[in-house]
């Protein structure tokens, strides 16, 4: 991309791929500021809006070289990376990222880092908010002003948060709860968190320190509960807190009910036991109100089911990288060197319009299903989520479009040619790494769909699987085929899907 010289600061961002990044670079846009986004694949940013308005470079935080590479030249440099949901490890990777960009950023000659991280109350903090305190503290130390802005619980459609929340109210009238449900908790609507990350590029060189920021209601989680029944029409929920729910018990509940896994659950779970509530406002002496002024608990919740209704979220949880899940694409090699690589291909046939049957294959998966065998699909999702795995929950951000780099209930799209092929690599437990691959074309004046399922074993329990699973393979797959040709010869419902521009 082609910088203007003339135009505002330039904005380095990084995990512009997740929930936070991919609001905040629109918004960095709209304010007048260059951006450039720094990201492990370049291909994961690739089918986002505002693609082709910034600059993007691959690096990743931990190498010194792409790290110091893509913060040449920037005058602002966000940090959005966490390691949220990871294993043991998660505290050592974090630390070597933060110090590796911070010495970076500071090499680079970047006037301003600003880190959005979690409040760290005076008390015993969870493992993953003691950790988020240590990145900021690095940010701070580093050499170059920071404003590290500390959150809660954030409410918007698709934050992780809020799912857990909106799940948790609606699946449950009445319910048995931990004890933390009683925890005080200040939270903040995404927008008024864009806001001040916005404002943070132009603080005063002098300002280097962490500022809390929150909306105007003090709740707690029971409150947010009943609030939030209130603001969806719900009856009021019946909630009745023990005190035997461990943390890990906690997880495994929310990850029962909820899309959001156990990994992901646990230490959301564990910083609720902290009351995370703002102990200054100072923030104010230096960024203005947001326009409208702070959004309350209440208006944050309407906005973000209004979203999720219209079918209008911009960003999801699920959007970053999910911890354990294979990374691996798909190899260009048929034969693959590497190993076995079992394939199952299909094809169908169908007088529907190759753009209709796009249509069909780009919306698979979430509520539309996966046109075969429904009770084979739902019982992998269960057995996935006992095994610690993600299941069929995650469903889709969009119910008809998708990018590259997010999820379908399982999958992760890897690669995306709109109008001709789409291929997903699984992201629930198993021997190995799979991929589903689907091409559309037409031949001889009729469309064609061909079907591709891909498993590379891992050892013994890998080649156990495809043979044990291989009968169930056949109906699966087979069916599929024909369900998706059959649904695209279909009447093709009335959409009641309408864009909405207030959040």
């Amino acid at each position: 991309m082609t910088r203007d010289e003339g135009a505002g600061p330039l904005c380095l961002v990084t995990g512009a791929s997740g929930y936070i990044g991919g609001r905040l670079v629109p918004e960095l846009l709209a304010a007048g500021h260059r951006v450039r986004c720094m990201a492990r694949s370049a291909r994961r940013l690739r089918d986002h809006p505002w693609a082709g308005r910034v600059e993007i470079v691959e690096g990743d935080a931990t190498d010194p070289a792409s790290t110091r590479h893509a913060l040449d030249g920037a005058d602002v440099a966000y940090y959005l990376i966490h390691a949220i949901g990871g294993a043991g490890g998660f505290a050592e990777n974090d630390r070597r990222a933060a110090r590796t960009f911070a010495g970076a950023a500071r090499d680079a000659g970047v006037k301003r880092l600003v880190y959005l991280g979690g409040m760290a109350p005076q008390e015993e903090l969870s493992p993953h908010l003691r950790s988020r305190a240590e990145v900021g503290r690095i940010m701070l130390d580093s050499g170059v002003p920071t404003a590290w802005l500390r959150a809660a619980v954030i409410i918007g459609s698709g934050s992780a948060s809020f799912e857990m929340l909106r799940y948790l109210t609606e699946r449950l009238p009445v319910m048995v709860t931990p004890r933390w449900v009683r925890t005080r908790i200040q939270p903040i609507a995404i927008r008024d968190v864009l806001h001040y990350l916005v404002a943070s590029a132009a603080l005063p060189p002098d300002v280097s320190r962490g500022f809390d920021i929150g909306g105007p209601d003090v709740l707690t989680y029971v409150g947010m509960m009943q609030r939030y029944a209130a603001v969806a029409g719900l009856r009021r929920r019946i909630i009745i807190p023990v005190p035997v729910l461990s943390p890990a018990l906690s997880s495994l509940w929310v990850g029962a009910i909820t899309p959001v896994p156990g990994a992901l659950a646990r230490p959301l779970v564990e910083s609720l036991r902290n009351e995370v509530v703002c102990t200054d406002d100072d923030i104010g002496r230096y960024v203005p109100p947001p326009p409208d002024g702070p959004t309350g608990f209440d208006r944050a919740v309407e906005l973000a089911l209004r979203r999720v209704r219209e079918a209008d979220v911009a960003t999801r949880w699920s959007s970053a990288s999910t911890p354990g899940a294979p990374s691996d694409p798909l190899p260009t090699d048929p034969s693959w060197a590497g190993g076995s690589l079992y394939t199952d291909d299909r094809s169908c046939r169908t007088d529907a319009s190759a753009e209709r049957l796009w249509e069909v294959v780009e919306g698979i998966g979430g509520e539309r299903g996966w046109y075969s065998f429904p009770v084979a699909w739902r019982a992998r999702g269960v057995l996935d989520r006992l095994a610690g795995g993600v299941g069929l929950r995650r469903g889709r951000r969009d119910p008809r479009r998708l990018r590259i780099g997010e999820t379908v209930d399982f999958w992760r799209v890897e690669e995306l040619e709109p109008g001709r092929l789409l291929r997903l690599r699984a992201e629930m437990r198993l021997p190995g790494l799979a991929w589903l691959e689907f091409r559309v074309s037409e031949d001889d004046g009729r469309a064609r769909l061909e079907q591709r399922a891909l498993f590379h074993p891992r050892g013994l329990a890998g080649h156990a699987y495809w043979w044990t699973f291989l009968p169930f393979h056949n109906r699966v797959f087979g069916g599929m085929c024909r369900g998706i040709a059959h649904a695209a010869e279909e009447p093709q419902p009335q959409s009641t899907y309408s864009s909405g521009t207030d959040v």
